[in-house]
């Protein structure tokens, strides 16, 4: 499917929502709030929600005809042409221990298909961009490297978890045979495959929330992120998602998970 365009405004008032969910971020990072645990175990802050909330009312005031769809709040008008995808911390144990690899996942979806993606880290000054076939981080384009050989690859996944349920047998195949096995950096680690450093990132059980931000910021800086089928990823996909700097290897990694 050909890449579809994204209006340069578009692109714009995604880099407000970030900014303007930064400053909330910013004021709730390394303190003593309250933890919830949501209903799959999940937690949860004010944080998460103050931040949100402020996205979901600035998009209702910008474009009131858009859907959205929080990990929140929930969905609004999925029918819609355009439809924003909002995960205000994405990584909200790395938030709640203090980490700052957490990050803000920010998307428009056209049709289902995500056309713009940021990710966006208020606590280490880094945005990645990804619209229009470009990614950027901090303003500068940026670029995948080559990797043809899976035990020459750097591979993130979400946590050690990743070997436990259905997927387990599988991921802990692939895991042992790479070169460098990296666990628990959540949205980051994708950001670090698209700078160049990282090339593989292998997952499942996300939520669209958590992957349609990130795909345009991949496959910008010249990698591919697909589902286990090989499928390109809508806001209905799955779940299970592989991204790779370099085609080729993807493609191993493909082959691996069929088999």
């Amino acid at each position: 499917m050909a890449e579809r365009s994204c209006d340069p405004e578009f692109v714009a008032f995604a880099g407000h929502l970030a900014d303007e969910a930064g400053k909330v971020v910013r004021r709730y990072f390394r303190t003593q709030i309250p933890v919830d645990d949501k209903a799959d175990q999940s937690p949860v802050t004010v944080a998460d929600r103050e931040t949100e909330r402020r996205m979901r009312d600035l998009i209702a005031r910008r474009y009131p005809d858009h859907g959205i769809a929080g990990e929140e709040f929930g969905e609004e008008g999925m029918d819609r042409d355009f439809v924003w995808s909002l995960d205000p911390i994405d990584g909200t144990r790395s938030f709640i221990s203090g980490s700052p690899l957490f990050g803000t996942l920010i998307s428009l979806v056209h049709r289902g298909q995500p056309i713009l993606g940021v990710i966006d880290h208020p606590m280490t000054g880094e945005r990645w961009v990804g619209a229009n076939g470009q990614a950027h981080h901090n303003g500068q384009p940026i670029g995948v490297r080559d990797c043809t050989r899976i035990e020459d690859a750097t591979c993130y996944s979400y946590g050690i978890e990743a070997l436990d349920g259905d997927a387990g047998a599988i991921l802990g195949a692939l895991f042992r045979r790479v070169k460098l096995m990296r666990f628990s950096a959540d949205c980051y680690a994708y950001g670090l495959l698209a700078l160049g450093f990282v090339d593989l990132v292998v997952e499942d059980g996300l939520k669209p929330h958590d992957f349609c931000a990130l795909q345009p910021v991949v496959e910008g800086a010249g990698g591919i992120m697909t589902d286990w089928q090989g499928k390109r990823l809508t806001i209905g996909s799955d779940g299970r998602v592989i991204a790779a700097g370099d085609r080729r290897l993807h493609e191993t990694v493909l082959a691996l998970v069929r088999d």
